[in-house]
């Protein structure tokens, strides 16, 4: 009865440490980034921000064990609980730079406090009988809810509120009775290791994870051959249970040098791999491995494994752990992905022997025979990977193929289509449909969710590469009822060029038979007759003062980028750019350049202006003509 009891309390420790991994992967690493991305914060916003919550980790991290105050152990994880669920609530709020920058401090700090208490105390909740595996099992448990498709695919908001709901699952099992009063040590426990070179493993494995991890992320070509796919983030989230389990066993057995080997190993084997996209399928399977490694041992250390005497000392030795290797490591390691963009080679062997040198000799007189078997298998591992291979190699990726990845990684087929309906006022307004045929050939196709912008199948051939940049980084400048967010951090990474070029390869044939169509148009009788005056000036200050007025912003920002300046239509003639019989077909040529653009040129179309506002728009063109040039 008493086991199981005990078990019972074990379990309730691997869940408290599940939510715990879940909710820092899931949100601090991956959706608040995302978050912050949607809202159109970048470079120094984002950089604020993550400054701000490694700030706010370390602080508590420290502090915690020094400071007296709700010092129980469940009250402090029900705070901490608490600030992690409403820094992730907070998210979903259209914040600005400074209200971000708080609720990351608010994040990083709750999972300072979250992280030392939780390793400090956690004999309480895992119990006697396995706490090791307790460890383990709730370690995988979190890096596998993690990789669930529906939730690793999910839009950025359900993933901040669902790290939220788990932090409130979190305070629960707190509530749950069963906790050890007092903590002892377990029997036949290794000597305590070295504190100071367990810091340095433990800051350079999370130095290269976070290297890594960023540079998935930001990088699609890599990311598309690691994290894409549903089947793929099922056998992820195996994984990194399978080598949790195995880490756990590991540390029992060998101790944590043996885990420190067997981290860097597959850890360090991915962070090269990286470097080639054509065995970037290879750092896949190596890079979760060894991630849950070094992940059970962090969590174990502090209680299980450096074998502290007293609560006090756990919680201090917890607070550097997690300070150093935890919060500034993983500063670090984004610093490197994002100013190099890849990890040097010289780094690896600079951490391999921080970690290996010394651990590494001692485990070979220990037992050569099962060093050169592990040594073994690791290399039959990496041979049958390859055998398993795609018989296809993965090739240079131009421009449009990165750009495309962007397309889909940055979510843009949640509110733009790529698919013209045929038979409808959308050919008239994007261009001519694409076949079935066409369609089915895409990999992935990209017909998109919902049309909350244009629709982009024809957009190629009615932006230029400049508007597109433009609008990029200032939607609202160029498109004055646009609602989209700024994108302008892509550019520091190549990734706006790249999706610039993508965007600009969409055209399909047919545009000839188009550019017949939209020269018979014309707008309706009955927009002509209710033309006015006064709303044609009104859409001219909203959607094109920008680049046709002296001051524009648009024309200031981008001016020696134009292919030729934009035509001043407030003042001085602009009479050649719809030559003409007669005033009336000039003006009807200028509200059909307004409708649709100048193909081959900057000046894009405005195809979403009703009738009423393109008459508008070209009477009050033709009063300014008459001003001008009264014999126009």
């Amino acid at each position: 009865m008493q086991q199981a009891r005990s078990n019972a309390r074990g379990w309730r420790g691997a869940a408290l440490v599940a939510v715990t991994y879940a909710y820092f992967l899931i949100f601090a690493q991956f959706a608040y980034l995302r978050r912050l991305a949607e809202l159109g914060i970048g470079g120094a916003g984002v950089k604020m921000a993550m400054a701000a919550m490694a700030l706010g980790g370390i602080l508590l991290s420290l502090l915690a064990p020094r400071v007296r105050f709700k010092s129980c152990a469940t009250t402090r994880l029900r705070v901490a609980f608490t600030g992690c669920a409403a820094a992730a609530f907070l998210a979903i709020m259209p914040l600005g730079a400074a209200g971000n920058a708080a609720e990351a401090f608010l994040a990083g700090a709750a999972l300072g406090l979250l992280t030392v208490t939780l390793t400090t105390h956690l004999r309480r909740f895992t119990g006697e009988v396995q706490p090791v595996l307790m460890v383990g099992a709730g370690t995988g448990a979190g890096y596998f809810a993690c990789n669930i498709p529906q939730l690793f695919t999910a839009p950025a908001a359900t993933q901040c509120v669902v790290a939220g709901l788990l932090c409130l699952a979190g305070i629960g099992i707190t509530f749950i009775r069963g906790e050890t009063p007092v903590e002892v040590q377990q029997p036949g426990q290794r000597p305590s290791a070295s504190i100071p070179l367990a810091v340095i493993s433990f800051t350079a494995l999370v130095w290269l994870d976070s290297a890594a991890f960023f540079i998935i992320q930001n990088t699609p070509s890599l990311q598309a051959a690691t994290w894409q796919g549903a089947s793929r983030l099922w056998s992820i989230g195996t994984l990194h249970l399978c080598a949790a389990l195995f880490a756990a066993w590991l540390l029992l057995r060998r101790g944590l040098t043996a885990v420190f080997v067997a981290a860097f190993l597959t850890l360090g084997s991915a962070c090269l791999l990286l470097r080639d996209a054509n065995r970037a399928h290879l750092a896949s399977v190596l890079y979760p491995v060894g991630v849950s490694l070094y992940s059970v041992a962090l969590v174990a250390f502090p209680s299980l494994i450096a074998a502290a005497a007293s609560a006090a000392e756990r919680g201090r030795i917890a607070g550097w752990v997690y300070a150093i290797a935890g919060w500034a490591g993983s500063a670090m390691g984004v610093g490197m992905g994002q100013n190099l963009g890849r990890i040097p080679p010289a780094f690896v062997v600079v951490a391999g022997a921080a970690i290996l040198v010394f651990p590494l000799i001692r485990l070979l007189r220990q037992s050569i025979r099962e060093a050169a078997a592990v040594f073994a298998a690791l290399l039959v591992a990496l041979f049958g990977f390859q055998l398993l291979r795609p018989h296809q190699t993965l090739t240079s990726e131009t421009a449009v193929e990165r750009g495309r990845m962007v397309y889909i990684s940055e979510g843009c087929i949640h509110c733009h289509s790529q698919y013209v309906r045929p038979n409808s006022r959308d050919a008239l307004m994007w261009g001519p449909a694409a076949s079935m045929e066409e369609l089915r050939r895409q990999h992935p196709p990209l017909i998109g969710n919902r049309r909350q912008g244009p629709d982009l199948s024809q957009v190629g051939a009615r932006r230029s590469p400049l508007w597109l940049k433009a609008h990029f980084f200032n939607p609202p400048e160029v498109s004055g009822a646009s609602i989209m967010p700024a994108y302008g951090f892509l550019f520091g990474d190549g990734r706006g060029d790249d999706l610039v070029a993508y965007l600009a390869s969409l055209r399909s044939p047919g545009q000839e038979a188009q550019i017949e169509l939209e020269r018979q148009w014309h707008p309706s009788t009955e927009a002509q007759a209710q033309a006015s005056i006064r709303d044609g000036e009104l859409v001219y200050q909203r959607d094109c003062a920008t680049c046709h007025d002296a001051n524009g912003r648009t024309r200031r920002a981008w001016l020696t980028a134009f292919r030729r300046p934009p035509t001043s239509l407030a003042k001085g003639p602009f009479l050649d750019l719809a030559p003409a019989n007669s005033p009336q077909q000039r003006q009807l040529r200028l509200e059909q350049i307004a409708k649709f653009g100048i193909p081959g040129t900057d000046m894009p179309g405005h195809e979403y202006l009703s009738d009423h506002e393109i008459a508008s728009l070209g009477l009050w063109l033709r009063q300014i003509a008459l001003q001008s040039n009264p014999g126009s």
